[in-house]
């Protein structure tokens, strides 16, 4: 593969922080279990309450580190709640509130590791926090486009917060653009998983580090 870590070694240094569900945090460590196949290392940021559940599904123990993040408690959530499994559908909004007063943990656990590659998904505050330590980001997607489309029609929040069904004038309206926070930024689908695809993967990686 040649040189491009930021050490100059053939290995990138990761980390990985996705959305507080296990659906997601496993599919994260799927592509984990991948990449330090290739001897690459990552750090897995996960809530306290989710360790137990994933730690099994680590192949790579050696490579693949996890660090536990402090969920911080919001108005309005359960006590103790981390994951999506803690809460109903409509408190979603909720725990993305708590997701994102976790930045000033992860901006220090970025400062410490100087990772090469930061993968997100749902904490789009993420190439902030990475660009001033040199990381390269990964918005990593493991759902379809068109649950993600519908995520950005404008009545989306609406639904969330209220519980009721956007109607289909709603769904009519033209969905939010989001600016591209990152110029690399890049959205993968589940065939990233597939061993067909690791080799091309990586590729992309170590472009995306070596520009």
């Amino acid at each position: 593969m040649g040189d491009f870590g930021s050490d100059g070694s053939s290995s990138m240094s990761i980390v990985m922080y996705p959305w507080l569900a296990f659906g997601h945090m496993t599919a994260f460590l799927h592509l984990s279990n991948k990449l330090a196949e290739k001897g690459h290392e990552i750090v897995f940021l996960l809530p306290k309450k989710a360790l137990d559940q994933v730690k099994p599904l680590n192949l790579y123990p050696n490579l693949i580190t996890f660090h536990t993040i402090s969920i911080p408690h919001v108005k309005g959530l359960p006590p103790g709640a981390e994951t999506n499994s803690d809460i109903p559908f409509f408190l979603t909004h909720l725990l993305a509130v708590a997701m994102n007063q976790t930045r000033p943990e992860v901006e220090t656990i970025l400062r410490t590791n100087k990772p090469d590659l930061v993968f997100y998904d749902s904490a789009d505050w993420i190439p902030e926090i990475a660009r001033p330590v040199g990381a390269k980001t990964v918005c990593y997607n493991t759902v379809s486009a068109a649950s993600i489309a519908l995520t950005l029609v404008p009545a989306a929040e609406r639904e969330i917060i209220d519980g009721k069904e956007m109607s289909a004038e709603e769904l009519a309206k033209p969905p939010l653009v989001r600016k591209n926070h990152d110029k690399w930024r890049c959205v993968l689908s589940d065939s990233g998983f597939a061993d067909g695809y690791i080799s091309k993967f990586e590729q992309n990686l170590t472009d995306l580090v070596k520009s």
